[in-house]
């Protein structure tokens, strides 16, 4: 079974000429929607649909696309909420040290002594560097800066993610 990445989602519709209007989860909007990309939308309670990108461009926080056989806010309209996907295949090679969400989730975090601090459960991006949380058994979720000085390596083969943590990081009061 094809496994797929999310790269965006449908919010509206833009104009008549049918181009709706995509929140992007992807870090590579001009590859993802590149004139013939064909990307699959995701919507609940109906069966998958392929769409070919006919047209690409930015607009505000938005990505606006169309699609070919779609040529008016008709052929569109019913897309609205739905989520684009692209075929776990098609992952842009990455450079290194970089990796893809779905990859850091899930992963086991060991702290420099090696016990085990918790596993990764999402990663939030709120600027500057993402931020990987947490979870901790039977304690608050920590948040750690990806950035090199914290996490020192990852392991997508074993599942681990090696970790140092600067003093202050973790406030647990016994």
């Amino acid at each position: 079974m094809t496994e797929y990445l999310n790269v965006g989602k449908i919010v509206n519709t833009q104009g008549i000429k049918g181009e709706v209007r995509v929140i992007s989860t992807t870090d590579f909007p001009e590859e993802r929607y590149k004139k013939g990309t064909v990307l699959t939308l995701f919507q609940e309670g109906k069966a998958p649909v392929e769409l070919t990108v006919r047209s690409h461009r930015k607009h505000k926080n938005f990505d606006l696309l169309s699609f070919e056989g779609h040529p008016s806010i008709n052929d569109v309209e019913k897309y609205r909420d739905g989520i684009l996907k692209v075929s776990k295949d098609e992952s842009v090679e990455l450079e290194e040290n970089e990796f893809y969400y779905h990859e850091i989730i899930g992963l086991k975090v060991i702290e420099e002594d090696g016990s085990e601090l918790g596993k990764v459960k999402e990663i939030l991006s709120p600027g500057a560097n993402d931020v990987w949380v947490v979870q901790r058994p039977k304690k608050e979720d920590v948040l750690l800066p990806y950035i090199a000085s914290v996490v020192k390596e990852v392991d997508l083969d074993a599942g681990i993610v090696h970790v140092e943590i600067p003093e202050g990081l973790i406030d647990d009061e016994d």
